[in-house]
């Protein structure tokens, strides 16, 4: 049995799911369990899981797989995709006027701006970032404000600025399903505290991986997808009614020479 620990988020369970029908085309049994960012991490820690999809490694989750590597080593496979954190704005807002974080302090901006930027938990690195933003940039003697929420809370008050035509901010990331549906363009961050891209990867406790033979451990390490293939699968999960693991398997039966290549090893 492995025990998988996934973020409970829609994307990180799309890209749990895919890791899963891979582990199972492999002949083990996967229990997948679901926490918030750093709690995850914990779970790794303390043994209670014994992998996590995905790690964002080095900006996001550098700082939690570093306490886990505090109690035990761990090592990273795969890349299934690039993350990077972003402010952003609808394409509708002109580029003209809004095209910098800095540009939010413009006084005809804020007459026009929805002063309220919605985030999601307080555990991920979007929001970490999003509160030292607000501080460093100004934007709370401003009079902007951020709260965090659910993924939902979050995504609905994107979906709502959108509908209404209305100007605003979302804290956001890639890849994430409103990328697949939406023009959002990133805002430019001259003080580069959104974080560096990261690279997404299977994280695994090194003491967890004695049940896997060199070749199955060179399958895992195999697994790329992408930005663009995670919001698609995101999407599925979201707008489609699909379950995680129906939007997985339905790529990956859409895309069986993907599959094919990472099971290349086993011969």
């Amino acid at each position: 049995m492995i025990r998988l620990g996934v973020t409970d988020l829609s994307f990180h369970r799309a890209t749990a799911a895919v890791v899963s029908l891979v582990l199972q085309r492999m002949g083990f049994s996967v229990e997948r369990s679901y926490a918030l960012h750093e709690a995850n991490f914990e779970r790794l820690r303390e043994g209670s899981i014994d992998m996590i999809a995905s790690a964002w490694i080095p900006s996001s989750h550098g700082m939690y797989k570093a306490r886990v590597e505090e109690q035990v080593a761990t090592r990273e496979m795969g890349l299934h995709y690039q993350p990077y954190a972003l402010w952003g704005v609808p394409d509708y807002v002109p580029a003209s006027e809004v095209d910098s974080v800095e540009d939010l302090l413009k006084p005809r901006v804020q007459a026009r701006m929805h002063k309220l930027i919605q985030g999601i938990g307080p555990g991920a690195g979007i929001t970490r970032f999003s509160l030292r933003m607000m501080d460093d940039y100004g934007l709370a003697t401003a009079g902007y404000s951020f709260r965090t929420g659910t993924q939902e809370e979050c995504v609905g008050a994107f979906e709502a600025l959108v509908q209404a035509g209305e100007w605003g901010v979302v804290p956001l990331w890639h890849p994430q399903f409103l990328h697949f549906r939406h023009r959002i363009r990133d805002l430019k961050d001259p003080k580069g505290l959104l974080g560096s891209v990261d690279r997404a990867v299977l994280l695994a406790r090194v003491d967890r991986l004695g049940v896997f033979s060199t070749a199955q451990i060179q399958v895992l390490d195999n697994v790329r997808l992408s930005n663009a293939i995670v919001a698609e699968l995101d999407y599925a999960i979201n707008r489609e009614g699909k379950s995680a693991d129906q939007a997985a398997a339905n790529w990956l039966d859409n895309n069986p020479q993907v599959l094919a290549a990472w099971l290349a090893p086993l011969g």
